[in-house]
Order: C-alpha cells, then sequence, then structure tokens
C-alpha cells in the first residue's frame, strides 16, 4: 500500500536532488514556472526507482534553450516543434544527466491520425488534464516543491488503479496507442484497469488502425520488458485489441470438445512466457530484458491452430506447428516492423523449440548432441532456456524426467565443448585446401565437400587433417565415378 508520508518525503528529495535544483533555480531566476511532471512523480511517490526527468513550463522553446545552454553540456532541439529541448544538465558537483523540458500543451486532435495538433498552453494543469492516464498527470513544481493533482492520480495510486483523466472515450479517441500503453502500464505497475476504460479499449480497438506499425511495435516491446507481462497481454486479448495487430495470440484459445482434450494453448504459452522470463533473470541476472526470448515464449505454439487435427479415439495432434509457427512469426513481426535479427532470432526458436524432447525419449549419441548445438548457433542459451521453460505438465514425475534430461544434455554440451570447442565447429580442412587436395576451382563442388567434412567433424569428432584429407579424396573418387 503506498505510504503517503515517505512518498512526500521522497517527492521532497527529488526536488532537492543536484540536477533538479539547478535546472529550478535557472528557470526561477528567469521568470518562468517549472514542474517535474509524470513518469518521475509517480515512481517517487510509488518508491519505485526514478530514470529520465521531465519538466514542464511555461516558457517557449526558444527561451528554453536559451536557460538551459549556460548549464548544459549539450543541448538538442529535434523536439522544438513538439515544444520540447532536452540537454544534458551539470549540477553545482559536477553531476551531468539527460532531461527533457516541453512547454505546456493544449493540444487537439483530428480524430484520423495520433499525430496532434500543436498548440501550447498557459497553465500547469491544463497540460496536465491532457495527459494519457491520472497517475502520469500529476506534477512537482520546484523549486517550490507543490504537488499539482488536478485529476485524483494520487487517490488512483493509493487504489492501484489506471484510469484515464478525461472521458477514456475521448482520450483514446484523440489517441488510440494509449489503449496500449494502459495494457504496458497494468503490468509495469501492477495496477488493475477500471472498468470504463476497459469499455471504452474494446469499443474502440478498430481504431488502432491510424497507428504505425512501428509504435505499435514499440509498446510491444516495452510490454515485454516489464517483470510479468502477461496482466497486459490478457487486457489485450480481452478487450479485442490484440486482435488488430497480433491476432495469432487470441487464435490459442483453442475450443476444446468433450471428447478431444489437451492443454489450453492459450493459458500455456503465457506460462511458458512467465516461466521464460524468471529462467532467464535467474541465469542472467545483471543482463536487460532479453526481449527476442520472450517474443518467442510467447508465439512458440501460434502453429498450433493451423495444424490442429482432432484423432479418432479423443487424441489431438499438432505435427510441424514449429515450422509452421516459424513462418507465422517471421511474416508478422515483419509486419510489425520488427529489425531483422530480432525476426531471424524468433522465427529459429520457435523451429527448434521441440528438437530437444526427443532427447527426452532416448538419450542421443555425441554427434546428435553436436548438431542440436550447430542448429541452434548463436540462439543456444535462448534456447536452453525457451525448451526448459516449454515444460508445464502438472505431473510432477513427467517434469522431473524432463528437467533432469535437460541437465544431461546441458552437461554434456559443456563436455564436449571443452573438449572440441563445439561452438566452433567446422571442418578440419577450409576452403582453400578442399581446393588444393581436389584440385577444383570455387564453385558448388567446394561447398559439397566442406558439408561433407563437417558431417564427419559432428559425427565423429576430430580425426586429424591427414585422415581427414584421405577420406575427402575417397568421396570425391566415389562421387565422380557415380557421374
Amino acid at each position: 500500500m503506498l505510504n503517503m508520508a515517505e512518498g512526500v518525503a521522497r517527492l521532497g528529495a527529488l526536488a532537492e536532488s543536484p540536477i533538479v535544483a539547478t535546472v529550478a533555480a535557472a528557470f526561477a531566476d528567469a521568470g518562468f514556472d517549472l514542474a517535474i511532471v509524470g513518469g518521475p512523480v509517480r515512481d517517487a511517490l510509488l518508491g519505485r526507482e526514478t530514470h529520465d526527468l521531465d519538466f514542464t513550463t511555461d516558457a517557449r522553446p526558444d527561451d528554453i534553450l536559451r536557460i538551459v545552454t549556460p548549464i548544459s553540456t549539450a543541448q538538442w532541439d529535434i523536439g522544438r516543434a513538439f515544444g520540447t529541448i532536452g540537454a544534458r544538465v551539470r549540477s553545482t558537483g559536477g553531476r551531468t544527466e539527460q532531461v527533457e523540458i516541453t512547454t505546456f500543451r493544449a493540444d487537439s486532435y483530428d480524430g484520423t491520425t495520433r499525430k496532434p495538433t500543436v498548440e501550447f498552453g498557459d497553465t500547469l494543469e491544463g497540460d496536465l488534464v491532457r495527459r494519457d492516464f491520472t497517475v502520469n498527470a500529476m506534477a512537482l513544481r520546484v523549486p517550490a516543491k507543490a504537488l499539482v493533482d488536478p485529476t485524483g492520480g494520487v487517490e488512483d495510486l493509493i487504489a492501484r488503479r489506471l484510469r484515464t483523466p478525461a472521458d477514456p472515450g475521448v482520450s483514446f479517441g484523440d489517441d488510440p496507442l494509449r489503449m496500449l500503453r494502459a495494457a504496458r502500464f497494468a503490468s509495469q505497475l501492477e495496477f488493475d484497469v477500471d472498468d470504463a476504460t476497459v469499455e471504452a479499449m474494446a469499443r474502440l480497438r478498430q481504431t488502432l488502425s491510424i497507428v504505425s506499425p512501428e509504435r505499435i511495435q514499440g509498446e510491444l516491446v516495452r510490454l515485454l520488458q516489464t517483470a510479468d507481462p502477461v496482466r497486459g497481454i490478457r487486457l489485450m486479448v480481452d478487450t479485442g485489441l490484440m486482435d488488430e495487430f497480433l491476432p495469432e495470440i487470441p487464435a490459442l484459445r483453442l475450443e476444446v470438445d468433450e471428447h478431444h482434450h489437451h492443454k489450453d494453448v492459450y493459458d500455456h504459452s503465457l506460462t511458458v512466457l512467465r516461466q521464460a522470463i524468471a529462467l532467464e533473470q535467474t541465469r542472467h541476472p545483471d543482463a536487460a530484458p532479453d526481449v527476442p526470448l520472450r517474443l518467442a515464449a510467447l508465439l512458440h505454439d501460434i502453429g498450433k491452430p493451423a495444424t490442429r487435427r482432432l484423432e479418432p479415439g479423443g487424441g489431438v495432434t499438432f505435427h510441424h506447428h514449429d515450422i509452421k509457427g516459424a513462418r507465422l512469426a517471421k511474416k508478422r513481426l515483419n509486419a510489425l516492423r520488427f529489425d531483422s535479427e530480432t525476426i531471424r532470432a524468433v522465427s529459429h526458436l520457435i523451429e527448434l523449440h521441440l528438437r530437444f524432447f526427443g532427447y527426452a525419449e532416448g538419450a542421443w549419441t555425441d554427434s546428435a548432441v553436436r548438431r542440436y548445438v550447430r542448429d541452434a548457433e548463436g540462439d543456444l542459451e535462448r534456447l536452453h532456456i525457451l525448451t526448459r521453460a516449454d515444460v508445464t505438465t502438472r505431473n510432477k514425475r513427467k517434469a522431473t524426467r524432463l528437467r533432469t534430461a535437460y541437465d544431461d544434455i546441458e552437461r554434456r554440451i559443456d563436455e564436449l565443448a571443452a573438449q572440441e570447442e563445439l561452438e566452433a565447429m567446422r571442418p578440419e580442412l577450409d576452403g582453400n585446401r578442399i581446393q588444393e587436395v581436389l584440385g577444383i576451382r570455387p564453385g558448388r563442388e567446394v561447398g559439397e565437400a566442406y558439408r561433407y567434412l563437417l558431417d564427419i567433424r559432428l559425427d565423429e569428432g576430430i580425426i586429424g587433417p591427414e585422415a581427414a584429407e584421405e577420406r575427402l579424396r575417397a568421396w570425391w573418387a566415389g562421387r565422380s565415378s557415380g557421374d
């Protein structure tokens, strides 16, 4: 529960921090109002770590630039048209920090795009009521240290509730991206979204069509970077928002008839996502959130609806859903303008996510383990996490068997890597040596010979350059006689 006394103390400490004090003094000396606004105020009251400092002021952009130049080591005005000036401010203690300062806004929207007609405002209260949620519509005047909360943000913090300052239909009609931000903040803050806001999200979900794929992708990434994205994902699925840009997720809610039984693929996928995040944080506690891994966990079974077959006797199969899912993921992530490396990694992990389960049925040869590593390439650690997270069975004996099997395969991979530098697996002869041994020029035959030698390396390990040359000549002679 929010402790207001502690929250007020944290606000006071924020206002007195060297960077804030330096900026506040400069604007006060110039005769302008200044307030910290939005996330930093909210997070200070919640006792969360404050990252970026955002200020708002009655000063116009030219005045902002003039005021911050003497107290900063760098300035940028890429957001000048929207009233925003950025600067790297130097405090009296020598510390520097990046800040953004924006003129009060009183924008209007035309309802056909999410780009506002930029209008500068004259009051802090007028600026706050146009923001996305009440908990982000609070400001702390500095240096006066006065909290300004015209829309009941503090009450909503106490209630752990997300609510729009204005009517949600108007707010989301102005900017549909706010509906995705509601899902993200629900997860980030672990807040519930009030009923009127949820109803408006469901009613206005199709207006998301005016938002660019890049903006949608950005909010999806921010949601996946939270400690538990599932709350936000469920909200988007329940309101129909997810159907507008990632319909493969709600499609996982497969109907189950009375004769054919299988686990709920939708709930299973959300559990896999949660378990993947937990494993990621356990294995790499200081690393940034791994978005490709989390996308792969969420999407790993999206090929199931298209491959589901109801078998006689009550069975259900999803043959080749890994291959189908990889193709669907690649297509959808391309549409959302993800970068090529993310698309490659996600589709690769989905394609490989079933590979391990054959190992659990019977021990693999060293050759099979080598191939598993080779096929995973640079995604091996992600594949370890995804495969472990994909075990959601409630059968304790089965879960233990799968966990033990994966412990064993990781142990064997480590042993083989130590013996053979498995992660840099190559044939013992390179392309140049292959050409010399066979007396051929660069071309298709060199690639075929390379793959032949790679198979020997994977199947048999290191045999030595001389033996490799002998085997290569024999393969070439057999190939030539076959021609």
